[in-house]
C-alpha cells in the first residue's frame, strides 16, 4: 500500500496548486465594426459585419455592440480568417437607461419640450382665469361702491367712467389672451400626439433593451485581423418594379430593372454590397426527416365527406395555411429548432397532399396551377456599393439597365374599347431573369401609363403596352340582322363591319380582335361565313384562340386611310337551335 502514497501525495499536491491557481478569466474586448454586406430576402436580411479584431495572440472574447433591434435570436453565426479561428457565437440582451439610436433619442427630446411647453401654458392659462376672476370681483365692487356713493350723494362721473372702462377693456384683452392660449395648448397636444404616434413606430421592436454579440476567438498571430458576424433581421423585404422607355420606330426600348426595398431594421446599411434574393433564409445544414402521412378514411355518408357532396377542403385557406407553415417552420430552422420545423414543414407538406388526393374535377385546374415556390429562386448581385438607411418608406435601387430590340404593333379590341393601343414585342437580352413586377411605361420622357409584367425567363419574348394612339381609330357596327326557318331549326344570321381609321404618316401592322358566341352544348352551333379580309393564320392563334371563337386580323393600315378610305373589316356568322329553344345568359367567361 505503501506504493500508492508517492501518487496519492503528487495528485492531492496538483489539485492544490489548481485551486490555490485558478485559470485566470478570458479577456472581454469591445470591438469596432460596419456592415459590409446585406442579402435582402422577401421577408428578411441577411446582414455581414466585418469585426476587427485588435492586435494580440490568445483566446477572447470579442463584443460587437448594438445589434440592431430586429436582430432574429439564434441566426448569429462567425466566420474567421487566416490565424483567427471562431470558437463559439451567442448573443445578450442587456437593459439600458435610454434607446440609445440618434433618431428617437432626437424625438424623445422634441416630446420633453412639448411637454415642457404644455405645462408653461397651463400656467399661463391658470393666471389668465384668476385675472378675469379678479376682474369679475372688481366690477362686482364697482357695481355696489357706485350704489353706496349715489345714495350718498358722492357720484363721481368720470372716475366711474374710467374704471369701467378700464374694465372693459382689460376683460377684451385678457378674453384674447385666453383663446390664444387655448389655440396653442390645441396644437401643443396634436403636435405632441403625432410625435408619440412616431416615436411608438420608431421603438417597435427597440425599446430599452439592447442586443450584443459575444464572439469567442482563438488568435494564433499577434498582428490585427477581421473576422465576419453574420445575422438575421426582420423588418426587411424587397419587390421588383421596372420602367420602360420607348421612343421612335427605329430606337431600341429602354428596360430599367429596379427593386423597392423596405428596411426598418434600425440599423442603417451604409455603402454596402447588396445582393436581393427570392429565395428563403437557409441556415440549417441537414435536410427534414420525412414522417408518415396518416389518412383516415369515413363512411361516404359522413357530414363533409367528398362522396355525401359536403364541403370538402377550402383550397384558398389550405393553400394559405401551408404557405404561413412553411414560413413559420423555415424560422424555426434558421433558430436551430429542428423537431419544431421539421414538424411544422410536415404539416404544410401534409396539407398540399391533402389538396391533391381530394380535388374535385372543378378544383384541378386550379390544382395544376399553384406554385407552391412563387416562382423560381434567383439571386440579384447590385454591381455597386449602395447605402439604404432604416426608415419605414420603400428605397428604390436600380438592379440592371438594359436596351431591348422593339417590334412595334398595334392593338384594336373594339367590342371592348374604341382606344387603339401601341404594342412592342420584346426579348429579354439582359442576364436576368424578369420576376413578375408593376412596370412603369413612357414614350420619351412622357409618362403613358402603368402594367403588370410577367414572369419572362432570359431569352424568352413578352408583350407590353405603351398606351392608346389617337392617330387610330376604330369602329364597330351591326349592319344587318335576320332570322330564318330552316326544317326543325331556327337559324339567326348576324353581320357587322369594323372601319379602321389611320391618321398617320407611315403605315402601322395592326392586330384586331372580335369575338363570336361560344357554346360547350351541342344544343347551338356557330358558323362563322364570309370574313373580308380574312382572319389570321398565325399558328399559335388557331392553335389556342381560334377554337374559343376569338377572331383575329393581322392588318397592315396604309396612311391617311380615313373617311371612304378607311380601311374595312366585313364578317358575318349564323346562330342555329332548336325553333322551341332560345338564348339565355350570356356571359364572359
Amino acid at each position: 500500500m505503501s506504493r500508492w502514497l508517492p501518487s496519492l501525495a503528487i495528485a492531492f499536491g496538483l489539485a492544490t496548486l489548481a485551486l490555490a491557481d485558478p485559470q485566470p478569466a478570458m479577456k472581454l474586448l469591445n470591438a469596432t465594426s460596419e456592415v459590409s454586406a446585406v442579402t435582402v430576402y422577401k421577408s428578411s436580411a441577411l446582414v455581414t459585419r466585418e469585426v476587427q479584431v485588435p492586435e494580440g495572440a490568445g483566446a477572447f472574447e470579442l463584443v460587437v455592440s448594438p445589434l440592431p433591434p430586429q436582430v432574429v435570436e439564434g441566426s448569429l453565426y462567425s466566420e474567421g480568417s487566416d490565424g483567427i479561428r471562431v470558437l463559439a457565437t451567442r448573443s445578450r440582451t442587456r437593459a439600458v437607461m435610454e434607446d440609445t439610436r440618434d433618431e428617437v433619442r432626437k424625438v424623445e427630446a422634441q416630446i420633453k419640450e412639448l411637454e415642457l411647453a404644455g405645462q408653461k401654458l397651463q400656467g399661463e392659462q391658470k393666471v389668465v382665469d384668476q385675472n378675469l376672476a379678479m376682474l369679475s370681483k372688481l366690477e362686482a365692487f364697482t357695481g355696489s361702491s357706485l350704489t353706496h356713493l349715489t345714495d350718498k350723494g358722492f357720484f363721481n362721473s368720470d372716475a366711474i367712467m374710467a374704471l369701467a372702462k378700464y374694465v372693459m377693456e382689460t376683460r377684451t384683452e385678457k378674453a384674447r389672451e385666453q383663446v390664444s392660449l387655448g389655440q396653442q395648448w390645441q396644437t401643443n397636444q396634436e403636435q405632441l400626439a403625432f410625435l408619440r404616434r412616431k416615436l411608438e413606430e420608431l421603438s417597435s421592436g427597440g425599446g430599452k433593451t439592447e442586443h450584443d454579440a459575444i464572439i469567442v476567438v482563438d488568435k494564433r498571430n499577434a498582428a490585427a485581423g477581421v473576422l465576419r458576424l453574420n445575422y438575421l433581421v426582420g423588418s426587411a423585404t424587397w419587390r421588383p418594379q421596372y420602367k420602360l422607355r420607348a421612343g421612335k420606330d427605329q430606337e431600341p426600348v429602354q428596360l430599367e430593372y429596379l427593386a423597392a426595398v423596405e428596411q426598418n431594421t434600425g440599423e442603417d446599411w451604409n455603402n454596402v454590397a447588396i445582393t436581393l434574393s427570392t429565395a428563403q433564409p437557409m441556415l440549417n445544414a441537414a435536410p427534414p426527416e420525412l414522417k408518415m402521412l396518416d389518412v383516415a378514411v369515413v363512411p361516404m355518408s359522413a357530414p363533409g365527406s367528398q362522396a355525401a357532396g359536403g364541403p370538402g377542403i377550402n383550397f384558398k385557406q389550405t393553400g394559405q395555411q401551408a404557405k404561413g407553415l412553411r414560413a413559420q417552420a423555415q424560422q424555426e430552422l434558421n433558430f436551430n429548432n429542428t423537431l419544431t420545423g421539421g414538424k411544422l414543414i410536415n404539416d404544410a407538406a401534409a396539407l398540399e397532399q391533402c389538396r391533391e388526393l381530394l380535388a374535385r374535377k372543378d378544383d384541378e385546374l386550379e390544382l395544376r396551377q399553384a406554385s407552391p415556390d412563387e416562382g423560381p429562386s434567383l439571386v440579384y448581385k447590385l454591381p455597386t456599393r449602395l447605402s439604404v438607411p432604416s426608415r419605414r418608406d420603400e428605397q428604390v435601387v436600380q438592379v440592371a439597365r438594359v436596351d431591348l430590340s422593339p417590334d412595334y404593333f398595334y392593338k384594336a379590341v373594339p367590342v371592348l374599347t374604341p382606344h387603339v393601343y401601341r404594342l412592342a414585342n420584346l426579348t429579354n437580352r439582359s442576364e436576368h431573369i424578369l420576376l413578375p413586377g408593376e412596370a412603369t411605361m413612357y414614350i420619351g420622357a412622357d409618362f403613358v401609363g402603368r402594367t403588370e409584367l410577367p414572369l419572362v425567363a432570359v431569352g424568352e419574348q413578352f408583350t407590353v403596352g405603351f398606351g392608346v394612339d389617337p392617330q387610330l381609330q376604330v369602329q364597330r357596327k351591326l349592319i344587318d340582322k335576320s332570322k330564318s326557318m330552316q326544317g326543325g331549326n331556327q337559324v339567326l344570321k348576324y353581320e357587322y363591319r369594323i372601319l379602321v381609321n389611320s391618321y398617320k404618316q407611315q403605315p402601322v401592322k395592326l392586330q384586331l380582335w372580335d369575338r363570336l358566341p361560344h357554346a360547350e352544348s351541342s344544343t347551338l352551333a356557330v358558323t362563322l361565313n364570309a370574313q373580308k379580309p380574312e382572319i389570321s393564320k398565325d399558328p399559335l392563334y388557331l392553335r389556342e384562340e381560334r377554337p374559343k371563337n376569338l377572331l383575329r386580323w393581322d392588318l397592315l393600315v396604309q396612311p391617311n386611310m380615313t373617311g371612304e378610305n378607311a380601311l374595312a373589316v366585313n364578317y358575318d356568322f349564323k346562330l342555329e337551335l332548336d325553333r322551341q329553344m332560345q338564348i339565355g345568359q350570356v356571359t364572359s367567361k
